[in-house]
């Protein structure tokens, strides 16, 4: 699948599934979000671009105690769940922005923050985007990326990207905490784990929120119950085929 493919799939998926993420327990909260505005030590005055925002749970998230937050997807109809919820909750200080994280149409040094969260898997050029990253931010900006990983094991790696693409067709990689290491630095970036944690899956919801179609969510039930001891061990696959991944959080430091 080409680039534009990917893209046009990623619009096509969450277009239609916007009302779900936005009530979405594990994209609504969770700890990560606490820990993401905890490391970056606000002082009240920075702006903030969340990349890949989706329905804005992020950009949310930091509005309270940030200045001004650009919340910035691909999908206009998560931007518009993100308006609402912005709506409902009287904040103001929040722009949603329609546009592709891989060519940002902001000047060079225009952010003090970027963050990202739970959308760099959908990414079919990581490495573009971080680099669009590291341009808008500004000499003592801080990056954040905050996603699902997967684990340098090739056999688990293999069987999870496979579920998480017969699941969602928008998906392109969960890449491994080592994986972006090496892409922030490649981008210019000093970068270090801040948190990591477990993600507990409720099959049924996980299937429902993305609206997967039967027939790959039979397969996925299959490719689970008869994945390799290790892989169900890892995973740890449920009878009912509720099963656990890992999160990270990454903090990046521009190097100038």
């Amino acid at each position: 699948m080409s680039t534009y493919g990917v893209k046009e799939s990623v619009q096509s998926q969450f277009n239609q599934a916007a009302a779900n993420y936005s009530t979405s327990p594990i994209h609504a909260s969770g700890p990560d979000l606490a820990e993401m505005v905890k490391a970056a030590q606000l002082v009240g005055n920075e702006k903030v671009l969340d990349a890949g925002s989706g329905t804005g749970h992020t950009a949310l998230t930091f509005a309270p105690f940030v200045a001004q937050v650009v919340a910035y997807d691909l999908a206009q109809s998560m931007l518009d769940q993100g308006s609402k919820l912005a709506g409902e909750r009287a904040i103001n200080n929040i722009e949603f922005r329609r546009g592709d994280v891989e060519q940002l149409p902001f000047a060079d040094g225009s952010f003090d923050i970027v963050t990202t969260r739970l959308s760099a898997h959908h990414w079919p050029n990581p490495l573009n985007a971080l680099r669009e990253f590291y341009r808008v931010l500004r000499p003592s900006g801080r990056l954040f990326i905050d996603d699902i990983v997967s684990w340098d094991d090739y056999i688990l790696d293999t069987h999870f990207q496979a579920i998480e693409l017969l699941r969602d067709p928008s998906h392109v990689r969960d890449h491994t905490v080592k994986e972006w290491l090496q892409l922030m630095d490649q981008a210019g970036f000093q970068s270090n784990v801040v948190h990591q944690w477990e993600v507990q899956i409720d099959f049924a919801s996980w299937i429902q929120r993305i609206n997967t179609p039967v027939q790959h969510a039979a397969m996925i039930r299959t490719l689970l119950a008869e994945a390799p001891h290790e892989v169900k061990t890892f995973l740890k696959v449920q009878p009912d085929s509720s099963f656990t991944m890992q999160a990270a959080l990454l903090s990046g430091l521009p190097r100038r």
